[in-house]
């Protein structure tokens, strides 16, 4: 396995700094070491305390992990002071290392000053001509440009300019810009457009440490600098898209995103399992309709099909049972696809569904159990939408969700031209969903008996 360090500052509340450093390096599949520069007592809201670590002891560090490790890649982060950067610059000279990516880190997400002003001469002087490639923000490219960067064009110039006063590639992040989020790349040679959608969250918290670790963990796995930058623009975005809310301010990325959807892969395909066992033990054949019925559960976070697993070929009814003509599968249907994905935009929570059979009995036995019942009239379904696939199964879910102004647990309707009545189970996962089919099952049996 390859062997990546970081040299920087520690965040205290885990969304930057060292920790968000390691975790993209596990993440991306190298060994990570590391050099703390400062210690900072900080949290989303803010940085309450720096604490630098004595110049001398940051040397110790490197030469600890130096004359130990093969480091094929390194990167810096904050180097607060310009005796931590003397003698950062002086052992990257003395164990003659390359690959290095610089995170010129000047102020933290807050605005928090994270680099004092008179160290910023010897960054510039002592540590970019050393460097591989720089990661300015916006802010910082300013800075190291000494001009006003408000557009493409002046990106563009800056990054020749650093280039030209560093001999170093330049990668001139864009995220402070209005509109689509286009970082520039300049080796010397050839500008690239790294383009990406911008993406609406507040948890971003250490996204230009993550950016540069990811860097340097694919120039230590032996990718090309463009490569690298490219790769590494798309796991951030990665990161941040499948970000969750921690703390009271600006929140971290999520560093193990990868990891963790392999996880809830995994946990939606045992939940659909589980769900079909206790709907073939129960004898549910009678709930399955013409069109027969299928059942579904989403990914946290779904905003596609492709994320939200079901039965390919539906659940045939047999005699008094079912039958699955094929395991779940990802993409196994779009039709109840859409109607979990419209429920997951109101309400993240409810993210499976079932269809079964419509009849007045059955209606009446979902109300019996205290569920949230909603009907909707296809009659009164726009005609544009009648026309487009899939439009009718959103727009009837939707029309419940206005209705009842939540995500009912059950939604029906009485057909149309061409259109089966149905009755449709939503629920937070698909054992929870498969227990009410089942309990509706019992309310019609013993009304029966």
């Amino acid at each position: 396995m390859k062997i990546a360090l970081t040299i920087a500052g520690s965040d205290s509340g885990g969304g930057a700094g060292i920790q968000a450093d390691l975790k993209t390096f596990a993440a991306l599949g190298v060994y990570g070491t590391s050099v703390i520069t400062s210690v900072t007592a900080q949290n989303t809201q803010g940085v309450q305390g720096v604490q630098d670590l004595p110049a001398p002891f940051v040397a110790l560090q490197l030469d600890s992990v130096l004359s130990d490790l093969d480091v094929a890649a390194l990167k810096t982060g904050m180097l607060s002071n310009r005796k931590i950067i003397e003698a950062v610059a002086a052992k990257i000279r003395q164990y003659r290392l390359k690959c290095l990516v610089v995170d010129p880190v000047m102020a933290a997400k807050s605005g928090d000053p994270l680099l004092q002003p008179e160290a910023r001469e010897t960054l510039i002087r002592l540590l970019l001509p050393l460097a591989t490639i720089i990661t300015p923000n916006l802010p910082e490219t300013e800075i190291l440009a000494n001009r006003k960067v408000a557009t493409i064009a002046d990106m563009e110039a800056a990054a020749r300019s650093i280039h030209e006063g560093s001999g170093c590639a330049v990668v001139v992040k864009g995220g402070h810009l209005e509109g689509e989020a286009i970082d520039i790349y300049f080796d010397g040679n050839r500008i690239i457009h790294f383009r990406g959608d911008r993406i609406p969250s507040k948890n971003t918290h250490g996204t230009g440490c993550t950016f540069s670790a990811a860097i340097a963990a694919f120039l230590a796995r032996g990718l090309d600098l463009a490569q690298s930058v490219r790769r590494a623009k798309e796991f951030t975005a990665g990161a941040i898209r499948s970000a969750f809310p921690v703390g009271k301010g600006i929140g971290p990325t999520h560093h193990l995103f990868d990891l963790y959807s392999y996880r809830d892969r995994w946990e939606v395909m045992e939940n659909l399992e589980q769900a079909v066992k206790l709907l073939e033990q129960s004898r549910i054949g009678g709930l399955i309709p013409e069109v027969q019925s299928n059942l579904g559960m989403a990914l946290p976070r779904a905003i596609s099909p492709e994320e939200v697993a079901a039965f390919p070929g539906r659940l045939i009814r047999w005699e008094d049972t079912f039958r699955r003509l094929s395991p779940p599968a990802f993409g196994g249907s779009r039709h109840i696809a859409r109607i979990i994905l419209t429920a997951m935009r109101h309400d993240p929570e409810m993210r499976a569904a079932m269809n079964i059979r419509y009849s007045p009995d059955i209606v009446e036995a979902c109300q019996k159990l205290g569920l949230s019942v909603v009907p909707f009239d296809r009659q009164e379904e726009p005609a544009a939408l009648k026309e487009r696939e899939g439009a009718s199964l959103e727009w009837g879910v939707q029309r419940g969700i206005d209705t009842l102004g939540k995500v009912p647990e059950i939604i029906w309707d009485r057909g149309d031209f061409g259109k089966e009545a149905m009755v449709r189970v939503l629920g937070g996962t698909a054992q929870e969903v498969a227990q009410v089919v089942v309990k509706i099952q019992k309310v019609l049996m013993e009304k029966r008996s």
